[in-house]
């Protein structure tokens, strides 16, 4: 029986149970805080945009928008019990329950959303105007 033995010296490679050679890291990366960012990026994140909690969405036909006036209850199809989403700069970045702060109103968040994949179509070049 053949056995691969290895030793294990900090800051080098190693090889796996195969023969192959396995990088090693030879130090743990920083942990990344604003002070570590540089000086434009830092500027950027003082810069405001707007935040607001989605409650639920529908459409309205006009004609039905200029009938609301006080005392007006409009019905979502939305379950009470459902997550809220957090739209900052108009696009959603997280769902949270609604909580109560004192006597304010607040969001836990639950979950972040991840940006949503783009697609481009891919438009085949004419051959015959090929530069």
């Amino acid at each position: 029986m053949i056995s691969n033995t290895t030793v294990d010296v900090p800051g080098t490679s190693q090889t796996n149970g195969l023969g192959a050679e396995v990088a090693r890291p030879t130090h743990k990366a920083p942990a990344l805080t604003v002070r570590s960012l540089p000086a434009y990026s830092q500027s950027l994140l003082r810069i405001s945009v707007p935040a607001m909690v989605v409650l639920a969405q529908k459409r309205q036909s006009l004609g039905r928008i200029v009938e609301f006036g006080p005392g007006a209850i409009i019905q979502f199809e939305k379950s009470c019990d459902e997550m809220l989403e957090l739209h900052v700069g108009g696009k959603p970045i997280a769902m949270g329950e609604a909580v109560k702060v004192g006597d304010k109103f607040g969001l836990r968040i639950t979950s972040m959303v991840l940006p949503g994949e783009r697609f481009e179509k891919v438009v085949p070049r004419d051959r015959n105007t090929a530069s």
